[in-house]
């Protein structure tokens, strides 16, 4: 890994990033193709949070946090940080004071596949963090990473300038070129959803929505009227 920091990059369309937002993670991970999710074991530190913006990719040591000092300078209002390691590591390595510098930097959350601590305060003033656990251990400012190269993160591989998705549901990361595409697919999967959400708010069963009976019929599955039956 050469340690370098990337200035430029090319973010995804805003209003694609607006769409995705506005849809959250399961509506744009199924109009992906169900690709792209992080592992379940990124959580939000508190819940309730819901947040989409193009990536500032950081590669860190374990333990280590001196890139995501360097990466915040790299950062424009709307981004999300994404860090991930060159090992796993569960470490605390983001705090509250680099969440007010963060969001000094109009930065709407960070991802981290880490740990993270501070939670209450960073709850308190409203900065989402994912992170892989919460931990108080310390870390230290000793060993260069990288700043805008694509990185592994919980599983998935981020480009700089990508679309993070996160909220209650996970992590889900929409390729740049995919944007506009991924937030069209999703805008029609959610409105045929509401449709299939009205039928069902109504009493209609989902073997009936999605013409089960006959499949299941074929299947095998075979009901019976009394227990002795079976």
């Amino acid at each position: 890994m050469k340690p370098v920091v990337v200035r430029n990059i090319h973010r995804a369309d805003s209003n694609a990033v607006g769409i995705l937002e506005s849809l959250g993670v399961s509506t744009s991970h199924e109009a992906l193709g169900r690709s792209n999710l992080m592992k379940p074991y990124m959580r939000p530190i508190w819940a309730g949070a819901s947040i989409a913006g193009p990536a500032v990719t950081v590669l860190a040591q374990p333990g280590d946090n001196w890139m995501i000092h360097v990466a915040i300078e790299q950062c424009q209002p709307g981004d999300i940080l994404v860090v991930g390691c060159t090992t796993d590591n569960t470490d605390g390595m983001f705090g509250d004071l680099l969440g007010t510098s963060l969001k000094a930097r109009g930065v709407k959350g960070l991802v981290i596949d880490a740990g993270c601590r501070d939670v209450a305060e960073l709850q308190q003033m409203g900065f989402p963090v994912w992170s892989r656990a919460i931990s108080a251990k310390g870390t230290v400012k000793a060993t260069l990473g990288a700043v805008n190269i694509p990185v592994v993160c919980a599983g998935v591989n981020v480009i700089p300038g990508d679309v993070v998705v996160a909220d209650d549901d996970g992590v889900v990361i929409i390729p740049a070129k995919l944007a506009v595409e991924v937030a069209q697919k999703g805008f029609k999967r959610r409105e045929d959803e509401d449709g299939k959400r009205q039928k069902l708010a109504s009493g209609i069963l989902g073997l009936d929505m999605y013409n089960m009976r006959e499949p299941l019929a074929k299947a095998g599955l075979v009901y019976v009227d009394n227990p002795e039956d079976v």
